[in-house]
């Protein structure tokens, strides 16, 4: 029988098996999205599928995490499973960091090789046979084929919109904190009021950063067809809005937790992964708005 000095093995579960076939449709829609799109074809058929899979993800999160949270609430978990939690946990942002990095990494040897080669630097530079007059700056609004990938009318300036939501998602990793700390004092009041402070600031970013889309796309035609800087650019930036979302998902559970007494000054990894997580989502930003907004 397990008890709180045990490390507790759950029962067999049948959530494994539901995310896989949540990942599968999901991923699988995301593909076909892409494909079809990319070839002119009808997306009805990958968009059902793509919706099916997220709300198989949603199930399957809701079901797993609340039989973790309830076993967590029974005393079931040792010091050596609140140790496994923690490296979990820590794998998991490594493991986002990694994500993060090939776009970045892209981004990298797009801009450092690949545009000064189109622009004839070095030994392969065509361009001069293959696009003449063709101008290598970045960001690069003037694309080498404009009938295949129409260029952008411009770029999103950073001292607009990215440096407001960049102060937002700041000043959301200082929020987070005073309530992380709020949470080990048993102010429960307290941390209602500065997490609610941080999921604002989060509903507030989410919801600036689409009127950035939508001015990209509808007044600028900055598109993911844009040529690479339009592709890179939506990748990172939606990427990252997606985490975001994720994140602010996480918070509001959070809340909800709270608001039901769970948690207590020295129990609640729940809270401070979660908070991990979102400072893990401010400083991919800080990076997104260095490299593609300013630089």
């Amino acid at each position: 029988m397990a008890n709180n000095q045990t490390y507790y093995v759950p029962e067999q579960s049948k959530w494994p098996i539901v995310a896989t076939i949540g990942m599968f449709l999901l991923m699988y829609g995301v593909a076909s999205i892409m494909v079809n799109n990319s070839q002119g074809e009808p997306t009805q058929a990958s968009w059902f599928m793509f919706l099916a899979g997220a709300l198989v993800m949603v199930y399957m999160l809701f079901g797993w995490f609340g039989s973790v949270i309830r076993e967590s609430r029974a005393g079931l978990y040792s010091e050596q499973m609140d140790r496994s939690f923690r490296w979990g946990m820590a794998w998991f942002i490594f493991s986002e960091v990694m994500f993060f990095a090939a776009f970045f990494g892209a981004l990298f040897y797009v801009r450092v090789f690949v545009v000064p080669w189109l622009g004839g630097e070095g030994d392969k530079g065509t361009s001069a046979m293959l696009w003449e007059g063709f101008q290598a700056n970045w960001p690069l609004i003037n694309t080498p084929n404009p009938e295949a990938y129409p260029p952008p009318d411009g770029i999103i300036g950073p001292w607009g919109l990215p440096l407001i939501n960049t102060i937002l998602l700041v000043t959301s990793s200082f929020t987070i904190t005073v309530a992380h700390h709020a949470l080990k004092e048993d102010n429960r009041k307290k941390v209602k009021i500065w997490l609610g402070a941080t999921i604002v600031l989060a509903l507030v970013f989410l919801g600036l950063q689409a009127e950035e889309y939508v001015h990209a796309y509808q007044d600028l035609n900055l598109t993911l067809q844009s040529g690479i800087y339009g592709s890179t650019f939506f990748m990172l930036t939606g990427f990252h809005g997606a985490h975001v979302i994720l994140g602010t998902l996480i918070l509001i559970v959070m809340m909800v937790r709270i608001q039901k007494g769970h948690f207590t000054g020295d129990n609640h990894f729940g809270f401070e992964a979660a908070s991990w997580y979102w400072h893990f989502v401010d400083v991919v930003w800080l990076g997104l708005f260095v490299f593609v907004y300013v630089i």
